[in-house]
């Protein structure tokens, strides 16, 4: 994530004799952009944000216009943890400790959590939920295809944040006395889906949509080697058929930790060598991107025109 940029406060600007219209003019000429009430940001550093990182700017400005310490929850405290979701336009969302069905105040969803046995931390600034108690929300009350990639993520350590792995039974001993018996079976399912070899938010994504098409689980990260020795690792791969599946997630053409030194031209060229050796043992690759993930029944239409089997029936065993 980029460095978030500096907040500019209406209460700041106008003891330094700024006015609210002359604010106001800055953001009709694209200058500024408006966060919420009371706090801007430069507008050019704005627009060069990706939606989640604006997402993480909207929640410190939240926190820069209330009086009264609150703790970020759920999406809200994923994005502090750097933890990955799936969407892009969730609402704020912060913990209330009074018993009243939970509200929604200044564009932030509240939702009643108990104090007694409630963890948060403070975090960059921010009063958060724990990383663990930040997991099992999603996992209790988002989606199952969406609650998987947080779970996959903190299977695995962050070494960008020096953060540890969290394990399965951390989690699920996270959950007793926090959840109604509905939300717990929601994050047991989550949970127990969940597999650490995910090397990013889109290989989750795309797993729990092929869990809920129905399609035969994958192997994970499988070997493939031929004559000339390592070909690589696959995303996934079904062995009955001899299909290889393959996310093609931007960062592995950009980002310097997957390029190693590549150019992103030389990246391209030495995939689709890999791709080739693939296919010359006889496998079969289908790929796909984000797009792909994000266009309803896109992804389920490839696997099977690939070839994928779906699991079959119970009573068909």
């Amino acid at each position: 994530m980029n460095e978030l940029p500096k907040l500019i406060l209406t209460r700041e600007n106008i003891q330094q004799g700024l006015t609210p219209k002359e604010l106001a003019s800055r953001c009709r000429s694209g200058a500024l952009v408006r966060v919420r009430r009371g706090v801007y940001v430069d507008g050019g550093v704005w627009r060069a944000l990706k939606p989640w990182e604006q997402y993480r700017v909207r929640v410190s400005a939240a926190a820069e216009t209330f009086v009264a310490p609150t703790i970020f929850a759920r999406h809200s405290a994923a994005s502090v943890w750097r933890i990955p979701t799936i969407g892009l336009r969730h609402p704020l969302h912060a913990l209330t400790l009074q018993n009243d069905g939970g509200r929604s105040r200044a564009g932030v969803l509240r939702h009643y959590a108990p104090s007694a046995g409630l963890e948060c931390v403070r975090r960059d600034g921010l009063l958060v939920t724990g990383r663990v108690r930040t997991v099992l929300d999603l996992a209790a009350f988002t989606p199952f295809v969406e609650a998987v990639v947080p779970v996959d993520h903190v299977l695995k350590p962050d070494t960008a944040q020096r953060l540890p792995a969290l394990t399965k039974e951390q989690l699920l001993a996270g959950i007793e006395g926090n959840y109604t018996a509905a939300a717990e079976r929601r994050i047991r399912t989550a949970v127990e889906f969940a597999d650490p070899r995910s090397g990013s938010a889109g290989e989750s994504y795309s797993r729990a949509l092929m869990r809920a098409a129905g399609f035969q689980a994958p192997e994970l990260q499988h070997e493939i080697r031929d004559n000339s020795g390592l070909v690589g690792y696959t995303d996934y791969y079904w062995d009955g058929v001899r299909v290889a599946g393959e996310f093609d997630g931007v960062e592995k053409y950009v980002k310097t930790e997957y390029l190693n030194g590549r150019t992103t031209s030389q990246a391209v060229v030495e995939e689709k060598d890999r791709e080739n050796r693939i296919r010359a043992l006889g496998n079969g690759v289908v790929r796909w991107v984000w797009a792909d993930l994000m266009a309803a029944g896109q992804l389920e239409r490839k696997l099977a025109a690939a070839g994928v089997r779906r699991r079959r029936a119970r009573s068909a065993r």
